[in-house]
C-alpha cells in the first residue's frame, strides 16, 4: 500500500476520481451515455471532446518543461494556426475541396512548428531565459493572429475541415483520436527511443550532458519544435469545431491550463524527469473540474477563482515537503506547556 501511495501518479488518480463521485453524487445521470445518429453523447464524451486541444497543447508542453524551459506563446500559436487554416480556406473558390484544406492544415502546422523552432532558437541560440523568449511571441503572436484575419472572425463552410474538430469516427470524436495519436507517437519517441533519456538529462543538467556528448542544443530546439506543433494542431482542431478563426480568443490562457496540467500530473518544473500519463490525468482532471463547475451552476464570474483553488489543493497534496510538514504539525502529542509541566512535576 505504501508503494502505491508514492506512485506519482497516485494523487492525481485519486483527485480524478474524487471529482467524478462528487459529480455523480450530485447527479445520478453524470456516467449516462447514449447513442444517437451513430454518436455517443454525455458529459464523460464532452470531458474527453473538449480536453483534446488541451491535451494535445500540454503533451508538447511537458517535454519543454522537462528541459528546464517553459512555452508562454502556446496560446497564441494556437490562434495563429486557427487563422492561416481558416484564412487559406476562405481564399480558396471551393472551400471543401480536399486539395485546399490539406494545404490549409499542412501550412497551418509548418508555421506553427517554425514559430516553436522560433523560441527554441531564441532560448539555445540567443541565451535568452525561455520564460521572456516565448513571452515575446506570446505578445505579438496575438497581433500576428489578428493581422492574417484582418481583425475580423474569419469563418468558413467546409464540411471536409469541420470532420476534424466536429466529426466522429466509431461513436467517438475525431479530435480525440487526434490527441491519442499524438500522445503514442510521443510516448514512443520518448519512451522507445534514447529520446526521453536524453530530455530528462538535459533538464537535469545541461552542462554534465553537453560534456557527455549529449547535444543539448537539438535536443530543446525539438523539444520547442514538438511543442509548437502540437499547439498548431489544437489551433486546427478547436477552428474546424466551431468553422471559424477569432485571432483575439482562439486560445486564450491554454498556456496556463497547459502548465497546469503538466505540473498536476507530477512534472517538476524544474527540468528532468516527466510523466505523460500523468499530464493526460491533468488534463482529466482540469477539464471535469470545469464541467463540474458549470453543471453545479457555479455563477461564471467566480468560477476560475474556484477552479485556481481547487488547482492549488491538488498541487499542495502532491508536495512530499508539504505532505511531511502537515504530518510533523498533527504528530505533536501534547502541547510544549503539557511537557514543562511534567517535568516541573517529576523534579517535585
Amino acid at each position: 500500500m505504501e508503494r502505491i501511495r508514492k506512485h506519482h501518479l497516485f494523487w492525481p488518480v485519486l483527485v480524478l476520481v474524487a471529482l467524478l463521485v462528487f459529480n455523480l453524487l450530485y447527479d445520478p445521470d453524470f456516467f449516462r451515455i447514449q447513442v444517437r445518429d451513430g454518436k455517443l453523447y454525455g458529459n464523460l464524451i464532452d470531458i474527453l471532446f473538449f480536453g483534446s486541444p488541451l491535451a494535445l497543447v500540454a503533451i508538447g508542453m511537458t517535454l519543454v518543461i522537462a528541459t528546464r524551459g517553459i512555452d508562454l506563446s502556446v496560446g497564441s500559436v494556437v490562434a495563429i494556426s486557427a487563422a492561416i487554416a481558416c484564412f487559406t480556406i476562405s481564399k480558396g473558390a471551393d472551400q471543401n475541396d480536399p486539395g485546399l484544406v490539406a494545404t490549409a492544415i499542412l501550412l497551418a502546422l509548418a508555421a506553427s512548428a517554425l514559430l516553436g523552432l522560433w523560441n527554441g532558437f531564441l532560448v539555445t541560440r540567443v541565451g535568452i531565459q525561455p520564460i521572456v523568449a516565448t513571452l515575446i511571441l506570446m505578445v505579438t503572436g496575438r497581433g500576428i493572429a489578428q493581422l492574417i484575419t484582418s481583425g475580423q472572425i474569419i469563418t468558413v463552410i467546409s464540411p471536409n475541415y469541420k470532420v476534424i474538430g466536429a466529426g466522429t469516427l466509431l461513436w467517438l470524436p475525431v479530435s480525440v483520436y487526434i490527441a491519442a495519436l499524438v500522445f503514442a507517437l510521443a510516448a514512443l519517441l520518448t519512451r522507445k527511443t534514447a529520446l526521453g533519456l536524453f530530455i530528462e538529462s538535459v533538464g537535469c543538467n545541461p552542462t554534465a550532458s553537453r560534456l557527455a556528448g549529449i547535444r543539448s542544443v537539438t535536443v530543446r530546439l525539438f523539444a520547442y519544435l514538438f511543442c509548437g506543433f502540437c499547439a498548431g494542431l489544437a489551433g486546427i482542431i478547436l477552428s474546424s469545431n466551431v468553422s471559424s478563426a477569432d485571432g483575439n480568443n482562439a486560445g486564450l490562457w491554454y498556456e496556463l491550463d497547459a502548465i497546469l496540467a503538466v505540473v498536476i500530473g507530477g512534472t517538476s518544473l524544474n527540468g528532468g524527469r516527466f510523466f505523460l500519463t500523468g499530464t493526460l490525468l491533468g488534463v482529466l482532471i482540469i477539464q471535469t473540474l470545469t464541467t463540474t463547475i458549470y453543471s453545479t451552476g457555479v455563477p461564471p464570474e467566480v468560477n476560475l477563482v474556484v477552479k485556481a483553488l481547487v488547482v492549488l489543493a491538488v498541487c499542495l497534496i502532491q508536495s512530499e515537503g508539504f505532505r511531511r510538514t502537515l504530518a510533523r504539525s498533527l504528530v505533536s502529542v501534547r502541547p510544549s506547556h503539557q511537557r514543562v509541566e511534567g517535568k516541573v512535576t517529576t523534579r517535585g
